[in-house]
């Protein structure tokens, strides 16, 4: 057995999660989102300019069903319609409702088999980027790279009573908004400046995908183009 230690920023101690609590228009559906980095879990704490607490806990995935977007067998565009069928956007022409359609027909995954999702977190930033390429505004090649900033944006999100029963609390402590709210805000403004920048790359759209490209040659998962593009 290997137990695993998460963590979970927060404006106040949970020593015990409850599954039913949780929001439904979470990036995974509702469940319990942690972290394995304390530097996230801090900010996650604090990102509302308050003191929070960052709460530590084991967690053992043995005889878990783990859904890990993160482990070369699944594509950025897989996280995506996830996001898609669980968060709110704001789809605001037909062609981003039709990017919905597809993306989420063609790319979903069945996640009420699994105990766990392994995957990137969608705070605003990286939100911002998911928008942007359901609208045709950023290429897949440039949301693959923005995704790739730093494993801070990954996160471990438990979706199933069996996966609850699997996590143990071991302790809490502070988190300092004064040291941690900055560094939130600092994080959030590289991402997005790293988006602005990616837009104005027009050089690299010869060779890159678009939604409306996916749209049109009703590319699957599998296909060669997307799979050259993610592995870059």
């Amino acid at each position: 057995m290997i137990m695993i230690k998460l963590l979970h920023g927060s404006d106040h101690i949970i020593e015990a999660p409850e599954i039913n609590l949780g929001n439904p228009r979470n990036d995974y559906g509702p469940g319990f989102y942690c972290t394995k980095t304390e530097e996230m879990a801090c900010e996650w704490a604090c990102k509302k300019n308050t003191d929070g607490f960052v709460n530590v806990y084991s967690f053992d995935d043995e005889d878990l069903d783990v859904l890990n977007l993160l482990d070369g067998q699944h594509t950025v565009l897989n996280w995506i319609a996830l996001l898609l069928e669980h968060r709110t956007f704001e789809l605001g022409t037909e062609l981003s409702v039709n990017a919905k359609v597809f993306i989420v027909g063609h790319y979903s995954l069945d996640l009420s088999k699994y105990d766990a999702v392994i995957g990137y977190r969608a705070d605003d930033s990286y939100f911002q980027y998911a928008e942007a390429f359901v609208s045709n505004g950023l290429s897949l090649g440039g949301l693959n790279r923005a995704l790739r900033l730093g494993k801070l944006g990954e996160q471990i999100a438990l979706i199933s009573k069996k996966g609850f029963e699997h996590l143990s609390f071991v302790e809490a402590f502070p988190a300092d908004r004064s040291v941690y709210y900055p560094r939130f805000l600092e994080r959030d403004t590289k991402a997005r400046d790293y988006y602005r920048r990616e837009i104005k790359k027009n050089k690299s759209f010869r060779d890159d995908i678009f939604v409306l490209d996916i749209l049109r040659e009703e590319m699957s998962n599998d296909d060669p183009r997307i799979q050259r593009i993610v592995s870059e």
